[in-house]
């Protein structure tokens, strides 16, 4: 056994705000089922110093997880300015796992303030459409 094996995967607290993508929109069209909806849709933006801090290279994929429910994705830099924290996700079967059913008597689910972690998921592939 190698030291490594004992040390905890670094681990990212972050908000989620989903958004509406006209080009992942114009590609679902097209298909859901298709490499390049997958492309834009799974996949999370996250601010370029949290990347860095759990030792992930951008295009790489991260487990995206909390109390309602658990996906890989693929991590891209977001482009905004410094926003720690704060992580964006494309409406998409991927962001829809992580939102929590409770709607506080509203019947509106929260897509624009998803509680979460993040980690590096090195080596896995990225949740296929199917498990949804």
């Amino acid at each position: 056994m190698g030291f490594g094996e004992f040390l905890a995967t670094p681990e990212q607290k972050i908000t989620i705000v989903t958004y509406r993508d006209i080009f992942q929109s114009a590609v679902m069209e097209e298909g859901r089922f298709s490499e390049e909806y997958l492309k834009l849709s799974a996949v999370i933006k996250m601010d370029a110093a949290d990347i860095k801090k759990l030792d992930v290279k951008v295009g790489g994929t991260v487990v995206v997880k909390n109390d309602s429910g658990k996906v890989i994705v693929r991590v891209e830099i977001s482009g905004y300015d410094s926003h720690s924290g704060i992580a964006y996700m494309p409406n998409s079967p991927w962001s829809n796992a992580l939102v929590d059913a409770d709607t506080g008597g509203s019947g509106v689910p929260r897509y624009k303030n998803i509680e979460a972690t993040v980690s590096s998921a090195k080596g896995e592939s990225i949740t296929a459409i199917d498990d949804f």
